[in-house]
């Protein structure tokens, strides 16, 4: 998959032109928050993770992490990553552009609470080097996801 890729799945709702692209890597967060000018925390972060029968993608903001015992009390089993292979075979894109849009495998979204509290975010458009300035509710819009879940706490 590709940032064009992207840009077509979000021609149905007439976003593409927002699509962003750097010169700069925006493969983190950090790289990511400093090509857009914007605090880490507003980033979007896509994280992929082995499910009891297809793989999870949980989009969450930058500044958390992953919290075990909700991950395991939300899911049903502990957080295992998927492999950098892995996770373009089942996403369509590369780690470092990983979105929940334009996904090539058969993978369950989730959106994690803790994006809520901005008005405006920031996911990776599927390269190392893009992304997209979205409110909630366009990223509630343009993602297939499942649910909202409460999976991560922020970062100390």
């Amino acid at each position: 998959m590709s940032v064009q890729d992207v840009r077509d799945y979000l021609s149905q709702w007439r976003l593409q032109d927002k699509v962003l692209e750097f010169e700069a890597s925006s493969a983190t967060v950090d790289l990511a928050a400093q090509a857009i000018g914007t605090q880490p925390a507003r980033i979007a972060k896509s994280l992929t993770f082995r499910g009891e029968e297809t793989p999870i993608l949980v989009v969450a903001a930058g500044d958390t992490k992953i919290d075990n015992s909700k991950f395991k009390k939300t899911f049903g089993h502990k957080a295992r990553m998927l492999s950098a292979e892995e996770v373009l075979e089942h996403t369509g894109h590369a780690v470092g552009g990983v979105c929940p849009f334009a996904l090539k495998g058969d993978i369950k979204v989730y959106l994690d609470e803790s994006m809520k509290r901005f008005e405006t975010i920031y996911p990776a458009c599927g390269s190392s080097h893009s992304c997209i300035q979205m409110t909630i509710e366009e990223l509630e819009t343009t993602t297939p996801y499942e649910n909202w879940v409460d999976v991560c706490k922020i970062k100390e």
